[in-house]
């Protein structure tokens, strides 16, 4: 069976920034083994399935290690790969996923995604994540994933991880945020992974989901501009809605090509 391949690049306005992920449409779903395998030989943080439905898309998340519950730059790319590459008629799309329907409202080359909201709440950090770190949080809390926070930009940017330490701790599926007030926008962050093949994912949209709750409280303001400063950098748009967020980004095709399972 031949498969078509498109990777996107999320949270950017130009190639080689933000975060990539591959998008792969289906008729069926395959066996979740092939799926996996499919994502660990994409190497890249994500790869999104989907399965039309009608009125809605059946869309699943696959690291090169397991599938995600909730993955907010590979839905910004199959959104974009539905309208810019699929012809996909609606500006609003419908995604059936574990967390649930997520909508997407396209607006010229925005994509506004209707995400949960995670708030974080206080918490103790394993012993092996915190000395992994060469700068100490000053709080710590958390929802699916850790949320430290920090003093200033610089640090997050300056954040060294000691990866052997680092990998002592499964938290499937989650992951480590490091966050502050940025100098340029409302609020910084990074996000690492334990034990994954890639370390620090570029442009994170799910840990927005406590990321915006948390910055809208502690800031008093419901729009929130953000940036996520990993070496790729990406731009999202934020705006709290109390249960929900909505997180927005643009995106750029990267490559198209086909792939083959016998």
């Amino acid at each position: 069976m031949t498969y078509t391949l498109y990777q996107i690049d999320a949270f950017t306005d130009h190639t080689f920034g933000g975060n990539p992920a591959c998008v792969v449409p289906l008729e069926a779903w395959l066996p979740e083994d092939i799926m996996l395998k499919i994502a660990k030989e994409n190497a890249v943080a994500e790869t999104a399935f989907f399965v039309s439905k009608g009125d809605k898309i059946h869309l699943r998340w696959f690291t090169p290690e397991i599938e995600m519950d909730l993955c907010g730059h590979a839905t910004l790319a199959t959104a974009h790969c539905l309208k810019t590459l699929l012809n996909y008629k609606s500006d609003k799309i419908i995604f059936e996923t574990l967390s649930g329907d997520l909508n997407v409202l396209v607006q010229k080359d925005t994509y506004k995604m209707d995400f949960p909201s995670r708030m974080p709440t206080a918490d103790n950090l394993p012993e092996s994540i915190l000395k992994s770190l060469n700068i100490k949080p000053k709080e710590v809390l958390k929802a699916r994933d850790y949320v430290l926070v920090y003093e200033n930009e610089t640090e997050i940017r300056n954040i060294k991880i000691d990866r052997q330490l680092f990998d002592e701790i499964n938290l499937d599926p989650g992951g480590v945020i490091v966050t502050a007030i940025g100098d340029a926008c409302d609020f910084v962050s990074r996000f690492f992974t334990p034990q994954a093949s890639i370390l620090e994912d570029p442009v994170t949209g799910s840990a927005h989901c406590s990321l915006i709750p948390f910055w809208a409280e502690r800031l008093n303001k419901k729009d929130l501009y953000a940036l996520q400063v990993s070496e790729r950098m990406g731009k999202l748009y934020c705006e709290d809605k109390g249960n929900r967020v909505v997180i927005s980004g643009k995106a750029k095709t990267y490559s198209i090509g086909h792939f083959w399972i016998e």
